[in-house]
């Protein structure tokens, strides 16, 4: 069996998608009252943290070694 790399990107996402959907579908069946600032907020923190996740990693390859400056 092939193993796949681990990608945090879709695992956020992934998290951030099962929260809206279990939201809206609370609200729907009027168990819990979900405002809807709340959800788009969850949406939009979700892709900048996914965006961020993704990014990130790339940077880090492009300088391995970065050295340090610091005057002592």
């Amino acid at each position: 069996m092939k193993r796949h790399p681990f990608e945090p990107a879709r695992l956020i996402m992934g998290l951030t998608a099962l929260t809206l959907g279990t939201s809206y579908g609370l609200d729907a069946l009027d168990l819990r009252h979900a405002p809807t600032p709340w959800l788009l907020l969850t949406l939009a923190a979700g892709l900048l943290l996914s965006a961020i996740a993704a990014f990130w990693p790339t940077t880090r390859r492009r300088h391995p070694d970065i050295p340090s400056t610091t005057d002592s």
